[in-house]
């Protein structure tokens, strides 16, 4: 009896470590669990949680080998399709930050950069307005529950004792990835497109009326318009964050094959 539970101790023990493994990426990588607003100690102590939660569901029909080497292989693996996954819900992000970018490189924002509390770095302030709503928008739409139910997910993919396909890992990053710059455009479009407007409209202006100084006027005018843009278009970037929250979530899924 006591051997019998020692064994099973054991087995639990070591599926824990595997599922941490798995949950740990989250918090490296994916959207508001990674946020550096959130402390390191607090990170550690959400993973741990989640990994207790998870471990049934994931430890269910499955015995862990209690040799070191072989748990160290698995170990290995689970970060691999941890980070796979983390991945293709920081892309999400990266294009609205991104978004943000093209938006104040063309409006004049990027004179004045700032700290951004989400991920320390510094950028300017339509980057971090987009960051924040985006965040925002996360949370209201329960963003952190759909990433938690498709972590779960992943364990009836790629079970816990089995390898990913490495080669359906690395093909699903590279288009996730190809993605981003082509997904910060559908978002900045229409703010792109009305500055665009508005510094041909100032083209015609300086050469019907070339004593205007364009500089002195046109700056505050693009900001102007650049804001009211954005505030009109919110909306549109609201319903694409949540659109492509599934998209990703089904992608980042999709990629995950046994070998």
């Amino acid at each position: 009896m006591t051997e019998l539970l020692s064994r099973l101790a054991g087995n639990e023990l070591a599926g824990f470590i595997l599922v941490l493994a798995r949950v740990t990426p989250l918090f490296v990588l994916a959207p508001m669990f990674s946020s550096k607003m959130i402390p390191p100690r607090v990170r550690g102590i959400a993973a741990v949680g989640i990994s207790i939660g998870l471990a049934p569901l994931a430890l269910h029909g499955q015995h862990v080998p209690a040799d070191a080497l072989a748990l160290a292989g698995l170990v290995l693996e689970g970060l691999l399709v941890g980070f796979s996954f983390a991945f293709s819900m920081a892309v999400l992000f990266a294009a609205v930050e991104t978004a943000g970018s093209l938006v104040d490189v063309v409006s004049g924002f990027s004179y004045g950069s700032l700290i951004n509390p989400l991920s320390g770095d510094r950028s300017a302030v339509m980057s971090q307005f987009y960051a924040l709503f985006g965040t925002a928008i996360f949370l209201i739409i329960g963003g952190d529950a759909w990433m938690l139910r498709g972590l779960g997910r992943t364990f009836q993919l790629v079970p816990l004792t089995s390898a990913p396909q490495i080669t359906s890992l690395v093909a699903g990053a590279e288009q996730v990835f190809s993605t981003v710059f082509t997904s910060a455009l559908e978002i900045a479009a229409p703010v792109l497109i009305a500055l665009l407007i508005t510094d041909v409209a100032f083209g015609v202006v300086s050469r019907v009326v070339p004593q205007l100084n364009v500089f002195a006027v046109g700056f505050p005018t693009k900001v102007a318009v650049a804001l009211l843009v954005v505030g009109a278009s919110l909306p549109f970037v609201a319903n694409w964050i949540s659109n492509q929250l599934s998209t990703s979530v089904g992608a980042a899924l999709g990629a995950l094959h046994v070998a």
